[in-house]
């Protein structure tokens, strides 16, 4: 009579990490549960092809879906119905004021009900930390994920409770906030915690270490310490990262203050990754976290061809992606701003006698405030043009980012376009009304920044103001000088 195939339920499977080990076990020939708040979402992912129609019970290879939520016991009861293995991945990235209590209340509530359904292990994921510091001063997301294995852990359940620092894959936030920030930035000035040793380690070595913990013996019940071959100061992954992927190297220079609520901002400008996101992210950077065992490795060996280094980790989580989107979208845009900037230059001529000799406003700037006003906004537009376009093209939303583009060439020839109407052609009520225009379109190009990340648009709001009180600066020129051309 042959074996029925073992029944495992994975959590988290629309996540990263979660669909990884879900197609990991498809592969292996487990029988695969999940439990998702929409069966249409996991229908939609890549692998959806594997998930059977409801109402039918998955065979080897192929997974179902109950859907429901983690967090209600009936719902957590469904879903662990025979099952012989349960991978707890779940870890939500929010910022309430209860939020580790709300993670280990989840936890308790699926142990509970892992408990009564008789399970025979639970495989979570959770994050290296310090050994030798309280619980209580690690960062809340950090201590969230010991508490949550530490709950899983006396659940009278057998718990594998794995820790690892940064996982390096292509969809691992963790990772694209490195990729992003090597990329986009030759060198930075960051915060201390940046020399920090962290442990990173490959994500397919992760999903490794994730299914082969469902085969440990039944007394086994405990944490383990995984990660790659080498620990790597923040900055140094940076560089190593660039030097990967055939950038060149480089360059921290570490400040000896600056907040974490100050680097997520920086992060949310500089990268598609959201401050809100970043700022969990960055608070587990806080510490070193590194391996201080390896003893998973004895019940279950080492992944095959052994522990991947960094390098070859980075190699194959970039191999789909382009990596020359970032400079060309700087290039390209920095060089429409340039050109726009030329043109005004050429067009404008303060020295002229007809321009001497308008009558002025008395709160007209000094001469020499405009070209500094302008370069400083010039360079601003580019910028977050650039990291804008970037973005929405890193995200696929194509349709956005041609209207992006569009809004910013637009505003490129309204910007070039007032010197032209008020200096070579002396048009003061025609450059008066494109003013006005360009005004508007600041504006508009401020917003469309603001829905790419609030940091960018931001950044981008001075140039609101400036155009604005040039707005007014030309209308008001125009009223003095009513009855010349």
């Amino acid at each position: 009579m042959t074996e029925t195939a073992r029944l495992a339920l994975v959590t988290g499977a629309t996540g990263y990490i979660g669909g990884q080990v879900a197609q990991e076990l498809l592969q292996r020939g487990w029988r695969v549960r999940l439990l998702s708040r929409s069966a249409e979402k996991v229908r939609g992912l890549p692998w959806g092809d594997a998930v059977v129609p409801d109402g039918q019970s998955a065979e080897p290879g192929r997974a179902e879906v109950v859907e429901g939520d983690a967090s209600d016991a009936s719902d957590v009861a469904r879903a662990l119905k025979d099952v012989d293995v349960a991978w707890y991945l779940l870890h939500s990235m929010g910022d309430s004021e209860n939020f580790v209590q709300e993670e280990v209340e989840m936890a308790e509530t699926f142990a509970r009900a892992a408990h009564d359904a008789h399970v025979k292990r639970i495989v979570y994921l959770g994050g290296l930390h310090p050994t030798d510091e309280p619980v209580e001063q690690l960062s809340d997301h950090l201590r969230s994920r010991v508490e949550v294995g530490q709950a899983l852990m006396d659940s009278g359940v057998p718990t594998a409770a794995l820790q690892t620092g940064v996982v390096i894959g292509d969809e691992s936030s963790s990772f694209i906030m490195i990729r992003h920030l090597s990329e986009r930035l030759p060198g930075a000035i960051a915060p201390k915690w940046v020399r920090n040793r962290i442990q990173p380690i490959a994500v397919a070595d992760v999903v490794h270490y994730l299914a082969g913990a469902a085969d440990l013996p039944s007394d086994v019940n405990r944490t383990f310490d995984v990660g790659g071959p080498d620990a790597i100061e923040y900055a140094d992954m940076l560089d190593q990262y660039a030097r990967a992927v055939g950038k060149g190297g480089r360059f921290i220079v570490t400040a000896p203050v600056t907040t974490a609520e100050l680097a997520a901002y920086w992060i949310g400008l500089a990268t598609p990754i959201s401050s809100r996101l970043a700022r969990p992210l960055i608070g587990s950077l806080q510490h070193d976290t590194v391996l201080h065992e390896r003893d998973l490795d004895d019940y279950i060996g080492a992944p095959e061809g052994g522990h991947t280094s960094f390098a070859d980790a980075v190699r194959a989580a970039v191999k789909n992606e382009d990596l020359g989107r970032w400079r060309r979208v700087f290039l390209t845009t920095a060089g429409a701003v340039a050109a726009t900037a030329v043109a005004g230059s050429l067009a404008t001529d303060p020295g002229s006698r007809w321009y001497r000799t308008l009558r002025k406003p008395r709160f007209q700037p000094p001469a020499w405030l405009f070209p500094v006003a302008w370069t400083a906004l010039y360079a601003d537009i580019a910028a977050v043009g650039a990291l804008s376009i970037a973005d929405l093209g890193e995200k696929e939303q194509e349709k956005e980012k041609r209207a992006y583009i569009a809004a910013l060439g637009t505003n490129l020839v309204l910007n070039a376009g007032w010197s032209i109407l008020f200096f070579h052609r002396k048009q003061l009520t025609a450059s008066s009304v494109e003013s006005v225009l360009l005004t508007l379109s600041s504006a508009d190009l401020v917003r469309r920044s603001a829905k790419v990340s609030p940091e960018k648009g931001a950044v981008l709001s001075p140039y609101v103001g400036w155009t604005a009180f040039a707005a007014v600066l030309s209308s008001t020129i125009r009223a003095l000088n009513r009855r010349r051309k």
